[in-house]
């Protein structure tokens, strides 16, 4: 049986587009290396070591805090507080970050606060030496204890 012109036309045309496409996505392949362009290659920032030595000296490693305020005192060496932001970096100058079970809790221009309304248990506080403009250091300094609060 015989099928009608149009109907051959019609077929070699879907045939014809199929090949095209097939052969459009052979080549796509081929030239890409599997990864979205994003531009050209970029350098972070590098960003300066600090002079600065953290410890934290209340509450300590391991400590039971009864009631929900907790007092935090820190020590630092070999750098300063300093209250204002700014992009002029300095390794001796910066404030201090605390995070409390991962979330930042204050952003501290002295060397104690006090954390109000902290739930009973075991707690992760950390405490890092940032620079004047929020950014860590690099090396980061941070100094971390756990704790725990007992109504």
């Amino acid at each position: 049986m015989q099928v009608p012109t149009a109907r051959r036309r019609r077929r070699g045309s879907v045939i014809a587009v199929i090949a095209a496409v097939a052969a459009g996505a052979v080549l796509l392949g081929a030239c890409s290396s599997g990864q979205a362009a994003t531009g050209p290659p970029t350098t972070p920032a590098s960003r300066p070591s600090s002079t600065a030595k953290l410890a934290i000296v209340s509450p300590t490693e391991g400590e039971v805090v009864h009631g929900s305020t907790v007092h935090v005192v820190v020590s630092l060496q070999g750098a300063t507080i300093v209250p204002a932001t700014t992009t002029n970096i300095r390794p001796d100058q910066g404030h201090l970050h605390l995070l409390l079970d991962g979330s930042i809790v204050s952003m501290n221009y002295q060397k104690d606060a006090t954390l109000p309304n902290v739930t009973p248990g075991q707690h992760l506080l950390r405490v890092e030496f940032v620079a004047s403009d929020h950014a860590p250091f690099d090396p980061r300094v941070f100094v971390q204890i756990t704790f725990t609060v007992q109504p």
